[in-house]
């Protein structure tokens, strides 16, 4: 489910991600799960809590990205943070955002466009410039692509990095 002007409330995020959301649950943008519903999870085990959050934020929209829409995504975040589960940012759409990018995928790491995209939303969200990761979405291609590939599958495995950190954290911790 996307974010923008017409949800009100973070809190099912921040549930979801908790694991307090049971299956079958039909999310309100309006008005966000009760405690007394019979849909909440009172007591998730490791297995219903989000290993790692991923936020998902387009390259070409996050100069004109609404405030609310930030102020939104920081409090998902330092509810998050809280509960110690990490956190990744996709930037989709690089080559979208960036002419350089888009003529040449391989220079998305060289575009200072990007950078600057980079350092601007970890700076507003207080989320480290090394979990931002640059993607491409396919949307014209017919073909495989292998440096479409190459950014997805980093960003995939820096995804499950995170999610297996956080798991063993668990466990050294005595948790699981």
């Amino acid at each position: 489910m996307g974010i923008d002007i017409d949800v009100n409330c973070p809190d099912d995020y921040i549930s979801a991600v908790k694991g307090h959301i049971k299956d079958g649950y039909k999310f309100n943008p309006k008005k966000p799960l009760s405690d007394d519903s019979p849909y909440f999870n009172k007591n998730p085990t490791v297995n219903d809590v989000a290993h790692c959050l991923v936020y998902v934020v387009s390259a070409n929209r996050l100069s004109t990205m609404d405030e609310y829409v930030l102020k939104f995504l920081k409090h998902i975040r330092s509810n998050v943070s809280d509960i110690d589960i990490p956190q990744i940012v996709l930037v989709t759409k690089v080559d979208a955002g960036c002419p350089l990018v888009e003529k040449d995928l391989k220079k998305v790491y060289r575009s200072r466009y990007i950078k600057q995209q980079i350092e601007k939303f970890s700076q507003i969200l207080g989320i480290p410039i090394n979990c931002i990761l640059p993607v491409k979405n396919y949307s014209e291609e017919i073909n495989l692509n292998d440096d479409i590939d190459v950014l997805a599958l980093t960003a995939l495995l820096q995804i499950l990095r995170f999610a297996n950190g956080y798991l063993i954290q668990k466990k050294n911790k005595g948790e699981l």
